[in-house]
C-alpha cells in the first residue's frame, strides 16, 4: 500500500500526513494515526494495511519535527494536539477515531478534550500519564528512559536498516519535561470525556504505563477499559497480531 505524503499548515508548521481510502467503505469515519516520539507515520504501515482492508479510510500524521512534517520552535503537547486537529480540519474530517502511541497518545487525549465531539473513539497505546500534584515519580519502569535512550528506541521502531526517521531531537529534553510535569487539567477534564476509550498497556520491561496512574485514569474516565499485552511499550510494532485483536474490534464495533 504505497500512499503519497501531502502536507498542510494549520498552525504555521508544515504537517506531512498520508490519507489512504479503501475500494469499499464500511465507515466514513476515518481513523487517524498518531506515532510516538521519534518516529513518524511509517510506524504504522501494517495496521494501516488491516484498516484499509477492514473498510476504513485512514490517515497517518506525522508530528511536528518528525518525519516529513519541518522543524518547530516549539513542541508543547497542547501544540502537537492542535496539528492534529488542524490536519483534521484541512481534510474536512469533523469526526474521527484516534489510535495514538505515548507521545502521540497523549496528543490524542489531549485531541479528544479539547475537540468535544471529534473523536468518536480513542485508543492510548503505552502512553506515559500525566502526572498529578504531588504525586511521586512513578514506580514503572523502575529505570525511565534518558532521552539518549528514548531516541535510540525511536530510531529502532521499524526493523528495515535503511529506513531512517528524521527528528528533530532538540525537542526531546522538552517533551520529556513535560511528560514528568504535573498536569491537574488534564485530570480535571477526564470526567466529561464521553468519548469510548480504549487503553493498551504492556506488560514487560520497557513498558511506560504507571498501573497506579492508569487505575486512577479509568476511574475517572466515564466510558473506558484497558487491555494488558505481554510486551514492552510498543504493542503495535512488537506484537501486531496482539494489537490488531484488540483494537480492530474496538474501531468497528
Amino acid at each position: 500500500m504505497e500512499t503519497s505524503v501531502s502536507t498542510t499548515a494549520p498552525n504555521g508548521v508544515a504537517i506531512a500526513y498520508r490519507d489512504t481510502s479503501p475500494i469499499v467503505m464500511r465507515d466514513d469515519v476515518p481513523v487517524v494515526l498518531v506515532h510516538g516520539m521519534g518516529g513518524d507515520g511509517r510506524t504504522w504501515a501494517g495496521f494501516a494495511r488491516r484498516l484499509v482492508r477492514a473498510g476504513r479510510r485512514v490517515i497517518t500524521v506525522d508530528l511536528r519535527g518528525h518525519g516529513a512534517s519541518a522543524r518547530a520552535a516549539s513542541y508543547r503537547f497542547e501544540e502537537f494536539a492542535a496539528d492534529i486537529a488542524g490536519v483534521c480540519g484541512h481534510l474536512g474530517a469533523d469526526e474521527i477515531d484516534l489510535v495514538g502511541h505515548s507521545l502521540g497518545g497523549r496528543t490524542g487525549s489531549l485531541v479528544a478534550q479539547r475537540h468535544p465531539g471529534l473523536v468518536r473513539r480513542l485508543v492510548l497505546e503505552e502512553v506515559p500519564l500525566p502526572l498529578r500534584e504531588g504525586d511521586p515519580v512513578p514506580e514503572v519502569p523502575a529505570h525511565r528512559p534518558t532521552p539518549a535512550e528514548l531516541w535510540h528506541a525511536a530510531t529502532s521502531m521499524i526493523r528495515s536498516p535503511r529506513a531512517v526517521f528524521a527528528f528533530d531531537r532538540s525537542m526531546t529534553e522538552d517533551v520529556v519535561a513535560e511528560f514528568r510535569t504535573p498536569d491537574p487539567s488534564w485530570w480535571q477534564r477526564l470526567p466529561a470525556m464521553d468519548t469510548p476509550t480504549l487503553l493498551l498497556r504492556g506488560l514487560r520491561h520497557g513498558s511506560m504505563v504507571d498501573p497506579h496512574l492508569l487505575e486512577s485514569a479509568v476511574a475517572l474516565l466515564p466510558r473506558s477499559e484497558v487491555r494488558e499485552v505481554h510486551c514492552g511499550h510498543s504493542i503495535h510494532r512488537d506484537r501486531s497480531d496482539d494489537f490488531a485483536a484488540e483494537v480492530l474490534p474496538f474501531l468497528m464495533s
